[in-house]
């Protein structure tokens, strides 16, 4: 553990390159790093086996330090509150080393429940989707052709930490398909045309529950490799839901019928 002198201003570059990874993905990506915020955070993605490579502190947030092996820099109040996005994270900001996730070494037991997400554009759904698969415990969320990131800021914090208890996979809808097909994993395909109510259909046996985005719901590429179409029944005058709503209810009949 390296303690270093503190920071008093928001110029000092590393205040400078860690706002720049909380802001841009292409930084995230050339540096090989992204930003976790929050004690609670910060443990989670260190029990999932994350590197810590520096950690920024507030000593007034945060008087008793925090045990983690990394490059410890004590920042002022006013840096803090210029790198932290909300006032109630203990006083610890963190840059983490990414790592590799892909499906070849996602590890599935039998029957494995996974939830497929295409196209999902906003963090915060993304976010909310995990933590109703740690819920759940769902065995992966695949996120097929994303539109945002896995280690976007604001997926993180929404995520309250399940980016890192539920592993996590971003592939092609083409590969993910190949992949559910090889394992024997049935596709159930969440879509209003051509479908029987979810609760009419069985998801005790290998499972990937797939949704798509609120606005245009999936491709065509996923309703035809869908082993069956399902729907949540809906009385009112709307005919959507927010999609992390509907993947929580899809989730819970699964552990429903496993029980």
């Amino acid at each position: 553990m390296m303690q270093e002198q503190e920071i008093t201003s928001a110029q000092n570059p590393k205040i400078k390159r860690l706002l720049a990874l909380q802001q841009k993905s292409s930084e995230r990506r050339k540096a090989g790093l992204f930003v976790v915020e929050g004690r609670r955070e910060l443990e989670h993605c260190m029990e999932a086996g994350y590197e810590v490579d520096t950690v920024f502190y507030c000593p007034a947030l945060l008087p008793d330090g925090i045990d983690v092996d990394a490059r410890m820099v004590p920042v002022s109040a006013d840096v803090y509150e210029k790198i932290a996005y909300r006032g109630s994270t203990e006083g610890v900001v963190a840059e983490v080393r990414v790592k590799s996730h892909s499906l070849d070494n996602l590890q599935l037991p039998d029957n494995p429940l996974l939830m497929v997400l295409e196209s999902v554009e906003k963090p915060g759904n993304l976010g909310a989707v995990l933590r109703s698969a740690d819920a759940a415990q769902a065995d992966a969320v695949i996120v097929c052709d994303p539109l945002t990131d896995l280690y976007n800021p604001n997926l993180i914090r929404s995520s309250i930490g399940a980016i890192f208890t539920v592993p996590c996979v971003a592939c092609s809808s083409e590969e993910c398909i190949a992949f559910l097909k090889q394992k024997g994993i049935r596709i159930l395909t969440a879509q209003l045309q051509d479908s029987k109510l979810y609760y009419d259909t069985d998801m005790r046996s290998g499972t990937a529950l797939v949704m798509g985005t609120e606005s245009t719901g999936l491709t065509d590429q996923w309703r035809q490799a869908a082993d069956a179409h399902i729907r949540i029944p809906m009385l009112g005058r709307l005919d959507s839901l927010n999609v992390s709503v509907s993947a929580a209810i899809l989730l819970f009949e699964a552990v429903r019928q496993r029980q």
